[in-house]
């Protein structure tokens, strides 16, 4: 399988895997100038062709996560949902 097209398979995967809305938390991102801190999550914005994550930061970055380099989890509903502490 020649270069070309085993990029454009994981960018259709990726695609596929990461539709626009998915939230995801970053665990590690390889960008020594500006990196977002891990732990911070982000909705998908959109995937391109060369398979990069565009992602809508929730501290307002919009850095792109690379796949294979950078690493995150998608975030479920449940995630999602605020913790309260019941006292009495």
């Amino acid at each position: 399988m020649d270069e070309y097209k085993r990029m454009r398979d994981e960018a259709k995967r990726s695609k596929e895997l990461y539709p626009p809305g998915t939230r995801v938390e970053l665990q590690h991102m390889e960008d020594p100038y500006h990196p977002v801190p891990p732990g911070t999550r982000g909705t998908v914005r959109m995937v391109d062709d060369a398979g990069q994550i565009h992602v809508d930061w929730d501290n307002g970055s919009g850095l792109a996560l690379i796949p294979g380099t950078d690493s995150f989890t998608t975030v479920t509903d449940q995630d999602e949902a605020p913790v309260f502490e019941q006292t009495m």
